[in-house]
């Protein structure tokens, strides 16, 4: 507890608290944040399992720059609103599923790029029953992240450490 009671106590914490501006800017960051990174991701998970077949898969990375743009975003917006509300995130099971399915589209998306990219051979791996497979569960981790993420703000215990 000691922890939260600091961490909530710390001037960045309060600024994005009780800021006017603070929080809904954040917050919307967050969103094009994730809108980029889980938005671009899927673009690619779809286009693995067929749909837009008359876009080359190789024209896809170049957006893979701007995904990672949205990640980081997402990564120092994300850092910033638990800043905000350390004792509401940390004491909540959801955040941490929200965390794993982020960790698991990311390296998802990793393994697929890599194997996609690696030369122009990518119609034959699009292909493969392992990439298409991993494409589904990249999907469905971005669709639990965004989901878990909504839910982190009705499934909390305690909004500030002095709540217990």
């Amino acid at each position: 507890m000691s922890f939260f009671v600091w961490l909530e106590s710390t001037p960045l914490s309060q600024w994005v608290v009780e800021s006017l501006w603070a929080f809904p800017a954040i917050l919307t960051f967050h969103a094009v944040g994730m809108g980029l990174a889980a938005g671009l991701s899927a673009m690619v998970d779809l286009r693995i399992l067929g749909i837009g077949r008359g876009i080359p898969l190789p024209e896809l990375r170049r957006f893979l720059p701007v995904l990672w743009i949205g990640f980081w975003v997402n990564a120092i917006s994300g850092v910033l609103l638990l800043v905000g509300y350390p004792t509401k995130a940390l004491t909540n099971p959801v955040f941490y599923l929200k965390l794993l399915f982020i960790a698991g589209g990311m390296t998802l998306l990793v393994r697929l790029t890599r194997r996609l990219f690696a030369d122009d051979g990518a119609s034959a791996v699009e292909k493969s029953p392992l990439v298409r497979r991993l494409a589904i569960v990249s999907l469905v981790c971005w669709a639990g992240a965004i989901t878990a993420g909504r839910l982190l703000a009705y499934t909390y215990s305690h909004l500030t450490a002095t709540d217990f």
